[in-house]
Formats: structure tokens, sequence, C-alpha cells
């Protein structure tokens, strides 16, 4: 018999992740502007549709079928879920040797995992991008480019990052940010600037919306570091007070550099600062103890905030809602940070951190996993951007008019705020 508490835990996780993904259409649907809110809004819940069917027909299979003689790839065994329901029958009769659960819900999680990954890619070029080309960007990318990225990191024996590089990844800060954020940035340099961009200021339309987005986020991360050890245990209770802790500690700390920099502390660098704590935990949530992942919450909040406020402007390029400088950013100095910080008994590799054993060998792998992770992704989406735009003659941007009028009505057909006649 399975264990009873661990899979209404994972069955809770699941649900949890699952929250993120409409939490992260309100967090950037606050961060828009007016007239493109819903669109922003349209194009995360799209995700929902696109992902959850795709992860059916061949996301699963991609990243965790085969028999596992393939390093950076699953297999074509599982298309279409086939068989599933015979294994959930003999899972039944006898529960297979160290499960704990059925493993159907380790299909659900892992969809939910890409859910929202593919929702935060949406942050960078919100704004100016075809629905269209969007959606066909996100039907080849998740089985091409996020499906191999997981088997590469968390397929177990013979995985090219996970197991050949030893690099640790507790619950997505190479899977799930690095790539979200890193594919983001290479479509805004494809698609280019928004109109008006470095002449106009944009800001944020509706602060409640980013709060509330906030809100539901750092309620759905709990099952998504939490869940990510796999059973109700001591480990995962450890994931989720890091989670918290790290948190909290990026709030206070965007939170005085706000103060430091403007003289005025914001509610929506704090939703930010906290975002850039649980990104930057996300790799070691499970690795690490909780004085020091008030450490990733202190480090990293700054550092993504000068990507944010700083380095964007010196490179000029157009990261609209900042996926890449709060998720890849963060991901990246997350990822080191557990190079450092992780406690060798925790330590799914048995390899600790530099601070506990004097040995950077970890360290190493963990860089070696980043720039493999990289290499993989901007490669990935820069192919499959290309491929999509010649599929739309040559343009994934809308018209130059329909982007002035505001993506709502010209895409959608539809406004936010009808009967508001303010700024836009």
């Amino acid at each position: 018999m399975f264990d009873t508490g661990s899979t209404a835990f994972m069955m809770v996780c699941t649900m949890l992740v699952l929250l993120m993904t409409p939490g992260v259409a309100f967090f950037y649907g606050g961060l828009s502007r007016r007239k493109n809110v819903g669109n922003t809004m349209a194009m995360v819940m799209a995700v929902i549709g696109v992902v959850g069917v795709m992860w059916v027909i061949c996301g699963w299979s991609f990243a965790y079928g085969g028999d596992g003689s393939l390093s950076f790839f699953g297999g074509f065994d599982q298309i279409g879920l086939t068989g599933t329901v015979q294994a959930l029958l003999d899972e039944t009769a006898g529960v297979p040797d160290g499960a704990t659960y059925p493993s159907i819900v380790d299909i659900i999680f892992q969809m939910a995992f890409a859910m929202i990954t593919c929702g935060i890619i949406v942050g960078a070029l919100a704004g100016r991008m075809k629905f269209g080309a969007f959606i066909l960007f996100i039907v080849l990318w998740v089985p091409l480019v996020y499906a191999p990225l997981a088997h590469m990191v968390w397929s177990g024996d013979g995985s090219l990052i996970g197991d050949v590089i030893g690099a640790l990844d507790f619950a997505g800060g190479d899977v799930v940010h690095i790539s979200s954020g890193t594919t983001g940035l290479v479509l805004a340099m494809l698609i280019g600037s928004r109109r008006g961009y470095g002449l106009m200021h944009y800001q944020p339309h509706n602060v409640p919306f980013v709060m509330l987005g906030a809100t539901l986020l750092w309620f759905g991360w709990f099952g998504f570091n939490g869940g990510s050890q796999f059973a109700a245990d001591g480990v995962a209770g450890l994931a989720i007070l890091n989670t918290i802790v790290a948190s909290a500690a990026g709030v206070l700390s965007w939170m005085a550099v706000e103060r430091v920099r403007s003289g005025k502390p914001t509610l929506v660098g704090a939703c930010t600062g906290l975002v850039a704590g649980l990104v930057a935990i996300t790799p070691a949530a499970g690795f690490v103890e909780p004085w020091a992942a008030a450490l990733f919450g202190l480090v990293t909040s700054p550092i993504c905030y000068i990507a944010m406020s700083r380095v964007k402007k010196a490179l000029g390029y157009d990261d609209a809602l900042d996926a890449f400088g709060c998720h890849s950013v963060g991901g990246v100095v997350g990822g080191l940070l557990t190079g450092l910080f992780c406690v060798p008994e925790l330590s799914w590799t048995e390899a600790g951190g530099l601070l506990y054993t004097g040995d950077a060998s970890l360290l190493g792998s963990q860089v070696l996993g980043i720039l493999v992770t990289l290499v993989f992704v901007v490669a990935g989406a820069l192919v499959l951007g290309l491929v999509v735009k010649a599929v739309f003659r040559g343009s994934l941007r809308v018209s130059s008019e329909d982007e002035a009028r505001g993506l709502d009505v010209a895409v959608h057909g539809e406004s936010a705020y009808p009967a508001y006649l303010g700024m836009d």
C-alpha cells in the first residue's frame, strides 16, 4: 500500500504549483500597461492550454520516458501517456519497490512545473509579440527545449547535468528559472524593443494585481519547493522553511536597496524582492541550512535589482517585465550559492558545499551545469524563434498600429477596463 501521507502531500503540492501559473498572470498583468494587461494575462492562460496538451502528447515521454540510456533525452515509449492506466492498475495490485505514492501524480506535478516555466517567459516579451507566434513557439519549446533539459537535470542515473556533471538543482533553478528567463531574453532580442522604449517611462498599471500575483506565487512556491522532496518528511519541511526565510530576506534587502537608491521603498519592489528570494532558494531549498537561506535572499535581491535597473539599461535590451533580470539572474546566483552552502549529508551526489568541505568540486559542477543550461537554452530558443519567425512571414511582432492601439483590443477585441478613460 502506498504511503497515504506522502500521497496526499504530493497531490496538495501539485495543486499549489498549478496555482502559480494564474499567479504569474496577475503579477505580470499588474506590471503591464493598461492597454496590454488582458493580452499579457491571456498569453499566460494560453500556456495552461498548450502545456496541458503537449505534456500528454510528448512532453512527459521526452523528459522522463525511455530506459535511461540517453543522457539528454527520455524516449518515445510514453507518447500520449500510453500505458499510464495499466501502470496505475498494476500499482494498485502491488506497490513498486521504493514507491511511496502513485507514479501518475508525478506526471501532473511535472506538468505544473512546465506550465509555470512557460508562463514566466511572457514577462520578457509582453506588449509586442504576436499571440499566434507565441503559442507556436511554446508548442515547439516544451518538447524540444524544456523536456530535454528536465531530463538532463532530473532523470537520475546517466543524466547529463544531474549525474554526469554532478550539478544540484533541488526544484528548478536551471530547469525552470534560468531556462525561462534566458528564453525570454532571446525572444525579446529577436522581437526588438517596445514602442517608445528608452523615451517613455513605463509604470505598473495595477499595483494591487502585482501584490495578488506575488501572494499566489509565494503560496504556490511552498508546493514547488516542498514537493520536490517527493515525500512528506523532514527535508520537505526544511525546503518550505528555507523558502519562507529566503523570500523574507529578499523582501527586506530589495526594500533596503530602494530606500538607499531612491529614498522610497515600494510595494512593487517588495513583491519583486519576494520573487527574487524565491528564485534564489529554488535550486538549494532542501540542501542548505536556514541561516544560509537568509543569505540567499539578502544577496540575490540586490544583484537582481542591479540587473534590472543598470545592466538592462547599459546593454539596451528590452526585457519588458524583467523575466531575465529576476529569474535567469536569480537562478544563476542561487545555483552558485548552492555550491558554497550545500550541507554534504543532504546532497544528492554526496558532494558538499565549499564552506563545509573546503573542496570546490561541487561549485565547479554548479558552474558547468549552469553553462550547459545557458548554451542549450540559448541555442534552442534562437533556432525555434527563427523558425517561428519564418512561419509568421518574417516577423514575430505585432504591427506598429496594433502596438500603439494596445493588444487587448487589437488582438482580443476586449478591454480590461472598458469604462476607463484615463492614461494607458
